[in-house]
């Protein structure tokens, strides 16, 4: 290696103990370690605060209001909502407790699933899939700055086009570059303290929907011609439509359940993550939705039409009644949506991101580093196709939700039957052949097969989903694809581990004081650590 090339990756990766193996290196540094005390911050509060924070997006508006598109009724959709987003909550609780208890994040907790390099690939596929996210929340804020814009300076609107073919225009690529910038600022904070942008969004977010909420149903005449409306389809088809709203809604959480330790791991102690998550999720979730089905059934007594998509009816509110009070009132709700998605892009992708990519890269990338790689890759990919329509987006959501909940019914089984809540923290970043999860060369060739198998069930409807003639059959399993992939993958696993058991650790073992953080980065973090402590100090080596 010449002396230039070894400046250069010293000058760019993440300071770390001498002495270190190239294995060793690619399972810590100080971002993967168990979170030290006083980084455990998060109180039951907390959770409370962040989900009425995280609720209040426009995706969630997207869904609830694209149930009413589909043909169901308001109270139809909404309770599917109550359904989908309760039982996101209990997998959510479910494959949180192995972050509260051990304070360790998802990308290295899947390594007692997956095996320690085995646990790789879903990490990465984790990764890849918040970065594409990263770029449809941002663009759906930058549709939010445009809309701030137009309402500020209506002659925005008329901004010539110099990206003609693209599938949008200079005006709005406008406004997603503008949310794309602004988003970098929070990306800075360390995950202990950015809890407090999620406790500025559940003040300013709630109050921006309840107004549109309001405007809404007075330009409608009121709550009665709103909910009288019908459905406008019977039958099968709306037995159907309501399955798939529901799914629609575990879906919008399937990124939060597969990474749901990454917060929980910060918890002051595990029963936080208990109570308030189970409670304040789908309540939260219900209440945005209710606002977002009820906006969308007054487009169609305002303006004939059901417009799914909220920031599309404040820009008809724009350009059909431009007055000034008008103006005023779109500006402060798109002010208060820009916040939303800036609070829910940091918490569900940017984060869980990080998380990711620091553990594949744990030599050269921490958390924050990775957030920006994630803001990075959704700036460059085209997010506004798959907004297309609510059909687009629905079919993303799905496909999205097919890879996850593999992953999470491995995760379940592991913690909950084969080890039975007990973990050795100590074997997670060691890659000896004696350590319970080395499996076989560092691969847990179970949760693979199971993964797979999770997979493969729903293959045939997602074809099917993207334009192709399957059986009918094939689409309703498709339909079902978040319980069907993660109950054959739990059950597969758990058969497998049963068939062809591997060593696990003891309720001793598990309950071992692990703790390699260095008595000086304990002390210092709270005032010296900014967010990217791994890069400002040099971490121990794991003792093993």
């Amino acid at each position: 290696m010449s002396k230039t090339t070894r400046k250069v990756i010293e000058a760019i990766e993440v300071e770390h103990a001498p002495g270190l193996t190239f294995s060793e290196l690619m399972l810590q540094n100080n971002d993967l370690l168990p979170v030290p005390p006083n980084q455990r911050l998060w109180r039951w509060w907390n959770y409370l605060t962040f989900w009425l924070a995280d609720s209040f997006n426009v995706n969630t508006w997207y869904i609830s209001s694209g149930m009413i598109t589909a043909g169901l009724t308001w109270w139809e959709a909404w309770i599917a909502v109550w359904l989908g987003y309760g039982l996101a909550a209990i997998f959510l609780v479910l494959n949180a407790q192995a972050g509260a208890k051990y304070h360790t994040m998802f990308p290295v907790n899947i390594r007692a699933t997956f095996g320690i390099y085995g646990g790789l690939w879903p990490t990465f596929n984790r990764a890849a899939m918040a970065c594409v996210w990263y770029g449809v929340q941002a663009w759906i804020g930058g549709q939010c700055v445009y809309l701030l814009l137009v309402a500020m300076w209506p002659s925005t609107a008329r901004i010539p086009n110099g990206i003609p073919n693209s599938g949008t225009d200079t005006a709005h690529f406008l406004g997603f570059f503008l949310f794309s910038l602004v988003s970098l600022i929070p990306i800075w904070f360390p995950l202990h303290k950015i809890r407090h942008l999620f406790t500025l969004k559940s003040i300013v977010a709630p109050i921006a929907g309840f107004a549109f909420f309001g405007w809404m149903v007075a330009k409608a005449g009121g709550v009665g011609p709103i909910v009288k409306q019908p459905a406008s389809i019977h039958g099968s088809e709306r037995g159907w439509a309501f399955v798939n709203a529901f799914m629609s809604s575990i879906a919008n959480m399937a990124t939060l359940i597969t990474n749901a330790q990454d917060f929980a791991s910060r918890a002051d102690k595990p029963s936080s993550t208990v109570l308030p998550q189970l409670l304040a999720l789908p309540f939260t979730f219900a209440m945005v939705s209710f606002l977002g089905i009820i906006v969308s059934s007054s487009s169609t007594v305002i303006y004939g039409e059901s417009i799914w998509n909220p920031l599309d009816l404040l820009e008809r509110i724009l350009t059909e009644s431009p007055s000034s009070g008008a103006r005023a009132a779109v500006a402060f709700i798109s002010i208060a949506f820009i916040i939303a998605q800036i609070g829910t892009n940091i918490s569900a992708n940017s984060i869980s991101a990080g998380c990711d990519l620091t553990a594949l890269f744990p030599r050269f990338i921490t958390i924050r580093r990775g957030g920006y790689v994630a803001a990075t890759v959704g700036f460059a990919m085209l997010p506004w196709r798959l907004l297309s329509s609510s059909n687009n987006f629905a079919t993303y959501l799905s496909a999205y939700s097919v890879f996850l909940s593999s992953i999470i019914g491995c995760m379940l089984g592991q913690y909950y039957v084969i080890s039975k809540t007990h973990i050795k923290v100590r074997d997670l970043y060691h890659p000896r052949p004696d350590g319970y999860y080395y499996f076989t060369a560092g691969v847990n060739w179970r949760a693979y097969a199971a993964y797979i198998a999770g997979i493969a069930i729903n293959l045939p409807g997602f074809i099917g989903a993207v334009g192709h003639t399957v059986p009918l059959a094939a689409q309703r399993i498709y339909q079902l694809s978040f319980f069907t992939g993660c109950g054959i993958s739990f059950i597969i696993y758990v058969v497998l581990n049963k068939l062809f058991p591997s060593p696990q650790a003891t309720e001793e073992e598990a309950a071992e004081d692990f703790q390699p953080w260095r008595d000086d980065l304990t002390t210092k973090s709270m005032d010296a650590e900014d967010g990217d402590s791994a890069e400002k100090s040099s971490i121990s080596k794991v003792p093993i």
